[in-house]
């Protein structure tokens, strides 16, 4: 199933992502959380906390977690 989220900025970070979807607690988490999960952005594997995800990208955590950024602006 996917998630639809929207952000009022430009982009949002993998790890703001994480946070803002509370798949992590805090941002002191995700370093660890990306050593352990394979995270995929437009279907490419990235582990990069900082890794700047935009309107449109499809980010895929788990089997079981997809989400669809989209833009509120």
């Amino acid at each position: 199933m996917m998630k639809i989220i929207k952000i009022n900025s430009p982009f949002i970070t993998l790890g703001q992502l994480l946070k803002y979807t509370n798949i992590i607690q805090n941002g002191g988490e995700v370093k660890f959380y990306l050593m352990e999960n394979d995270v995929f952005i437009n279907g490419v594997l990235d582990v990069r906390r900082g890794k700047k995800i935009y309107p449109g990208d499809i980010v895929k955590i788990k089997p079981d977690i997809t989400l669809k950024i989209e833009s509120k602006l």
